[in-house]
């Protein structure tokens, strides 16, 4: 049995359609994938209802309070519950809501906080460096001191960071700003941050060994 030779033409769309096809899912799904859209927006569910809104914002609680060792360390630690109880041995004492950090206080046992900010086990990013050339919590964070509860919103990839580091200016302020979120620059941010390279010295790597190690 023979077909006619209009189905050569018909087999031959069918097939580019289906490669065409293909090659739209795949874009669509390696789009989709992206940190920009996978990551940013993600805020877990917390042990403990806990507000940077009310702690950093109406209260003013500088971050360094909390993270301290934002300044001395590659790494910032997740606040232990004996700073929690700091305030709460008097503040809201008896608070239900606060049930799990008395219990870790007494039993000594570590409230199970889950992280947001994750970045691969392959890249070293150090809190003292940045923090030191000027880089607020801000640039990586956003803004916390206005967040009930904390969320990603920025994509934390490399081509993120890279864009960064060809051109930290914009992004740094006065080291003794960097804790201030709300701080509002009174010129041109890149014009105060390129006065702060020229001081610093600042030269971000751009090597791969810069971040992985």
């Amino acid at each position: 049995m023979f077909f006619p030779k209009w189905t050569n033409k018909v087999v031959k769309l069918v097939l580019a359609g289906a490669v065409l096809a293909g090659g739209g899912v795949a874009a669509i799904a390696g789009i989709v994938h992206q940190p920009s859209f996978t990551d940013v927006g993600y805020q877990p569910i917390q042990p403990v209802p806990y507000s940077h809104k009310k702690h950093a914002g109406d209260m003013g609680i500088d971050c360094r309070f909390c993270h301290t060792s934002v300044e001395q360390s590659a790494v910032v630690i997740v606040p232990p519950t004996q700073t929690c109880m700091t305030c709460h041995k008097q503040v809201k004492a008896d608070s239900p809501r606060l049930a799990k950090v008395r219990e870790s206080f007494e039993t000594g046992k570590p409230i199970r906080w889950v992280k947001v900010h994750k970045l691969p086990d392959f890249v070293y990013f150090n809190h003292k460096a940045h923090v030191s050339a000027g880089v607020s919590c801000v640039s990586c964070h956003g803004r916390v001191d206005q967040m009930e509860e904390v969320q990603q919103v920025q994509p934390l990839n490399m081509s993120w960071c890279l864009d960064c580091h060809r051109d930290p200016a914009p992004h740094l302020r006065p080291k003794e700003l960097v804790t201030k979120l709300d701080w509002v620059p009174p010129g041109d941010p890149a014009e105060i941050g390129r006065e702060i390279v020229r001081v610093k010295n600042i030269n971000p790597p751009l090597h791969c060994s810069g971040c992985h190690r």
